[in-house]
């Protein structure tokens, strides 16, 4: 619950993994694969494995993944065959009541490993993590790849991988940018909740999307 005034969104997208809803992006490019930013507003309606975001390739399962794991911990990996990367949190995420906003920033051209990838829960950075393994430097991720890779909103893309069970509002990617949190929220000055701002004036970059949802049955894009 937000106080009143301020920015206001008016749209969320439900995912049912029971009619195995989820979204597609395929870039007709690829871009930068080493910087950008992943944000969404998220409330679970079921604690299970579930994905936010994903990257996924046509040969053995390659993928680029943000998802909430089967224990309930946020995750980021790559996946090759074998691990590249995971982040896992010690926190979990068992309240189905709640909107979280998650922010997953990432940057490997970085020198220092701990900002390759920068993880945000409601405007607070993760540092407490059961599993620490960050990206090689200037690593190429899947995200912003052109075919056969295929972003995906909702779903894994591995068929072994339970989709999204929820809903999501104001989900955005930004193609050669690791962003501030900040940019996409503020804690508000009287309760200290925080809440989103309008993010309309963000440059999305070539293969970035803003997706409001202002239509039934699709994800519509803001960013054009």
């Amino acid at each position: 619950t937000l106080a009143s005034g301020g920015y206001a969104v008016d749209n969320s997208l439900r995912f049912n993994s029971g009619s195995s809803d989820y979204l597609t992006i395929t870039p007709g490019s690829t871009s930068n694969r080493r910087t950008f930013t992943l944000s969404a507003w998220v409330k679970r309606s079921n604690i299970s494995s579930s994905t936010i975001f994903s990257a996924y390739g046509n040969a053995s399962s390659t993928r680029d993944t943000v998802r909430f794991s089967s224990a309930d911990t946020l995750e980021i990996f790559q996946y090759t065959g074998s691990f590249t990367y995971v982040l896992r949190t010690n926190r979990v995420f068992r309240d189905p009541s709640a909107w979280y906003h998650i922010v997953v920033a990432f940057d490997t051209t970085q020198g220092t490993e701990g900002n390759r990838i920068k993880i945000y829960v409601n405007g607070v950075q993760e540092t407490s993590f059961g599993t620490e393994t960050y990206p090689s430097q200037n690593l190429d991720t899947f995200f912003n790849a052109s075919s056969p890779y295929i972003t995906y909103i909702g779903r894994d893309g591995s068929d072994t991988t339970p989709y999204f069970n929820g809903y999501l509002a104001e989900a955005v990617s930004i193609d050669g940018t690791q962003n501030a949190v900040t940019d996409f929220g503020e804690f508000d000055e009287d309760s200290g909740i925080w809440k989103p701002i309008d993010v309309s004036g963000l440059t999305f970059g070539t293969n970035g999307f803003y997706l409001q949802f202002k239509e039934s049955g699709t994800g519509t894009d803001a960013n054009g």
